[in-house]
């Protein structure tokens, strides 16, 4: 996608330093992400390079980040107590036996349940029945079906699933495919239904990672005739809050961002409800490991979904993703305006155009130029991959990106305006 960076550089007509064209004051490399106040909604990203999504991206579950971790303790001071000794006294060596009972307690009470959860992940958030679909990839291996199980809430407990799979002899027989299985499956009834095979037929249909609720009609429309009108009609958030939660205070009472992107088969003649609602329980069972009423570094979890459809709609490249995630919050810290091309696509009503200088003079909020803050909304459907990245961000000092000389869809990123310039001329060249 063409970047406002391009008309920039080819028209030489104003720079992107943040508001009024101030650069940042100095910052300490490697600046933590977590507070304890909310951000105001509304980031800009300086060197945008919005591309559209092209391959899928295999869901994983998402966990809140843990920046604080391992880091930022302070050394111990030197203590009388660390001088050479003769040998230990009866007091300190009783100390010593409690704080390792202590210490193994504590191993018990909080190691060992968190490595029994991530063994065999809890289906608690999920409501049993919930129809989802799963992928099982040709050559798969058993732990790795079994990973695709339990992370889409198919089986709640992988020993159970390998226990069923020796039962009835199947290890040789599983077939790979696409599936319609549900959530809290009996594991025996899961692998009768792998050796018999895919069982997804008729119509398909495909949802990109980064479409809108707009886009998203227009596939409905194409594959099951539903038309957009009578899609976008039923595609409001009040109809559902009832049901998913997580949809309480959507802005604009809007599913964007929530109608999760994947390959749906849902029989010969599905209403627009049957869409949504499939749409919305696959985006339930990808993120079930997600607390919505958490914050997450400063925001709530409405506002990572901003967030992360920002993301989602920067870059394709998934390891950079964390990267474009440390540069809005740094932004965001900075208070400078995100400067995020897609948010001004999405507030123009869409188009493959590049952005233009009257673009930025949109009077919307997701004019991220002129408004600072995140986006009052998602702008597209994030994959798994860009809300991870949202809630885990790259630790880093960086407040600008720009497309690669390279041209193969990665970015440069710097913290220094300077360098940006450089990079920005460096892709012009190269782009022309």
């Amino acid at each position: 996608m063409d970047t406002i960076e391009r008309n920039l550089v080819a028209n030489d007509r104003r720079d992107i330093r943040g508001a009024n064209g101030a650069q940042p004051s100095s910052r300490p490399a490697g600046k933590r992400f977590k507070s304890g106040a909310p951000v105001a909604s509304g980031v800009q990203r300086s060197a945008s390079s919005s591309q559209a999504r092209r391959s899928a991206v295999r869901p994983q579950p998402v966990r809140p980040a843990r920046h604080d971790s391992g880091r930022g303790a302070a050394r111990p001071s030197r203590s009388p107590y660390n001088s050479p000794r003769r040998g230990p006294s009866p007091l300190i060596v009783v100390i010593a036996i409690v704080a390792v009972v202590a210490a193994v307690a504590g191993v018990l009470l909080f190691v060992v349940p968190a490595v029994s959860n991530f063994i065999s992940p809890s289906t608690s958030s999920v409501p049993a029945g919930q129809e989802v679909q799963v992928t099982i990839p040709e050559g798969a291996s058993g732990d790795v079906i079994a990973s695709r199980l339990s992370e889409a809430h198919i089986i709640d407990d992988p020993k159970r699933y390998y226990a069923a799979v020796e039962k009835l002899d199947a290890a040789m027989s599983l077939k790979p495919g696409d599936y319609v299985l549900y959530t809290g499956m009996d594991p025996e009834d899961v692998v009768r239904q792998l050796v018999e095979g895919p069982n997804v037929e008729g119509v398909k249909l495909v949802i990109q990672e980064g479409l809108t609720v707009q886009q998203t009609a227009a596939n409905v429309e194409a594959a099951y005739g539903i038309s957009v009108d009578e899609f976008l009609a039923q595609a409001k958030a009040s109809n559902y809050v009832a049901d998913y939660s997580f949809l309480e205070g959507a802005y604009d009472d809007s599913l964007e961002g929530y109608l999760y992107p994947k390959t749906y088969s849902l029989g010969d003649d599905p209403t627009a409800d049957d869409v949504i609602r499939a749409l919305l329980n696959q985006f339930v069972a990808e993120t079930a490991d997600t607390d919505y009423s958490a914050t997450y570094n400063g925001l709530t979890f409405q506002q990572i979904m901003c967030m992360a459809s920002l993301i989602e709609r920067e870059t394709a490249v998934e390891d950079e993703r964390p990267l474009v995630a440390s540069v809005i919050y740094n932004r965001l810290d900075a208070d400078m305006p995100l400067q995020i091309d897609a948010a001004i696509v999405y507030a123009r009503g869409g188009g493959s155009q590049g952005v233009t200088y009257s673009d930025l003079e949109i009077d919307s909020p997701y004019n991220v130029y002129k408004n600072k803050g995140l986006t009052p909304g998602p702008i597209c459907s994030p994959s798994i991959s860009s809300i991870k990245a949202a809630i885990e961000p790259a630790d880093t000092d960086y407040l600008y990106y720009v497309a690669s000389s390279a041209m193969d869809g990665t970015h440069k990123f710097s913290s220094d305006y300077d360098q940006f310039l450089k990079d920005r001329e460096e892709y012009s060249g190269s782009a022309s």
